[in-house]
């Protein structure tokens, strides 16, 4: 009997599976991790970088904005190369990326060299953003798939709070983000040179990590999937599991051949344009100034640089707390009532900093916020990423991935990607030149009206999809767009 026990040992528990799962999901998040820390670690070296190289507000924007261009095109290789070369050889190749970027930008010695090492960033940013979600959903079991695939936000978040603490040390350790530290480098070099850490990890993590099954059906190796699923789903469920890998390959097959994105609304399908609309106003509320130029910003108003500094790192451990709020009440609460609050928290607090900036006096030269403005833009700012975090920040991706016919989903959403790194780029090229040279009142009216805007978009457009099988939930749109189609 113990011969007959040892060569056939009992197969692992639920708790055992799941402790599995959540490890191998953890580890591909650290790509989210990196993705936060690399697109947020300039926010404290704009300041010295302009005055390192002597450049316009114009030329620092571009080179602050560069990477999230890397971004788009990372992002829409990223899939390509998955499915050519499998997951865990793309997420070493983003690894890779990640570790020349930071060790580039840290050495750069101008600032077409410091844009160059920008876009490689950039590129590991855009592949990261792809292939972590794609790993853990084509991994997880479907009971578990959703709180696991909202680790890829929560490690976003994760890593934008590292990286403005490490910022933050660095610049008060060295007296000045302009400062020299260790070595005889300025401290912002370090900044960058420190996003070398994670990407090494998550190397190390990537070559720990099995290959995705979906992968490995969609080469033929079939056996080798089956035993990854065993290791990670229950027993009772591993063959559903290979039936269901081998009915989205051929549905990816079929949509491959088939899908389109073209219809009668300026050359695209109306449901494709409420995936882009929805990724524009994500980023046209201006919340990546928040997490590129808050140090910058706060010291434009008069705060000195050590405080820029602290503030910035509240902010951020804030967006953590309420990325985690919005993980806990996306299915209970849904996905309309939270966009709308947020549309309203969001449009409310951009005007009370517009309001405040509107009040700034200029002292030698620079804007100073007196009190109470002072406490108002911060108070702003802060209920600002709270109103983001809860609800545009996860949610849009939630729909997106919720609102489109399976033929087309892949496009689409490729489509509504590129279209969100590229409002990104867009808003974080315009705001040194708008704040700097125009004014930043103007600024954030702009915000202002953008949130204003997405309350009226997500009321009259947006359906509840909270509750409902994929297949539903894109009913609610395709109805939609047929009536007025019958009607026109």
């Amino acid at each position: 009997m113990s011969n007959s026990t040892a060569s056939n040992p009992a197969p692992p528990s639920q708790a055992q599976l799941t402790r599995r799962v959540i490890g191998l999901a953890i580890s591909a998040a650290v790509g989210g991790f990196l993705f936060g820390f690399d697109s947020s670690v300039v926010n404290g070296a704009v300041d010295a970088i302009q005055g390192q190289f002597d450049l316009s507000s114009g030329v620092t924007s571009f080179a602050v904005a560069s990477a999230l261009l890397g971004c788009a095109a990372g992002a829409y290789g990223a899939g390509r190369l998955a499915d050519r070369w499998g997951r865990i050889k793309v997420m070493l190749l983003g690894a890779g990326l990640f570790f020349v970027s930071s060790i580039g930008a840290g050495f750069a010695f101008a600032a077409w060299d410091l844009v160059i090492w920008r876009l490689v960033g950039g590129l590991g940013i855009g592949i990261a953003s792809v292939i972590a979600p794609a790993y853990i959903a084509e991994i997880a079991p479907r009971k578990i798939r959703g709180r696991l695939a909202s680790l890829q936000q929560l490690a976003i978040t994760l890593g934008i709070f590292a990286a403005l603490l490490s910022d933050a040390l660095f610049a008060n350790a060295a007296g000045g983000a302009a400062k020299e530290f260790w070595f005889g480098l300025e401290a912002w070099r370090w900044m960058f040179l420190a996003c070398a850490i994670p990407a090494v990890i998550y190397g190390i993590l990537a070559l720990r990590l099995p290959e995705s099954p979906r992968y490995l059906v969609s080469r033929g190796k079939e056996a080798e999937a089956k035993k990854i699923f065993a290791t990670v789903w229950p027993s009772d469920e591993v063959d559903r599991a290979m039936r269901e890998a081998e009915k989205s390959i051929e549905e990816d097959q079929i949509a491959k051949k088939t899908g389109t994105l073209k219809g009668n609304r300026f050359g695209l399908a109306p449901i494709v344009w409420i995936g882009i609309i929805l990724s524009m106003l994500q980023q046209l509320v201006g919340i990546n100034v928040i997490f590129y130029y808050s140090t910058t910003l706060w010291q434009a108003v008069g705060f000195d640089e050590s405080n820029s500094f602290t503030i910035s790192v509240i902010t951020s451990v804030t967006n953590v707390a309420v990325t985690i709020v919005a993980i806990l009440l996306v299915d209970r609460v849904g996905r309309r009532p939270l966009l709308l609050i947020g549309s309203v928290g969001m449009t409310l607090s951009l005007a009370a900093m517009t309001l405040a900036f509107s009040q700034a006096s200029i002292v030698d030269g620079k804007p100073v916020l007196d009190d109470p403005f002072g406490t108002i833009a911060l108070i702003g700012a802060n209920v600002f990423v709270i109103s983001f975090g809860v609800s545009w920040g996860p949610l849009v991706w939630v729909l997106l991935g919720e609102i489109f016919p399976t033929r087309i989903r892949a496009k689409a959403l490729g489509v509504a990607a590129a279209a969100q790194w590229l409002t990104n780029f867009l808003v974080t090229v315009t705001f040194l030149p708008l704040s700097q040279d125009v004014s930043l009142t103007l600024t954030y009216g702009i915000y202002a009206l953008f949130a204003l805007l997405s309350f009226f978009f997500v009321f009259f457009k947006i359906p509840e999809t909270n509750g409902m099988e994929l297949e539903q939930a894109e009913t609610l749109f395709v109805r939609k767009d047929k009536k007025k189609s019958a009607v026109s």
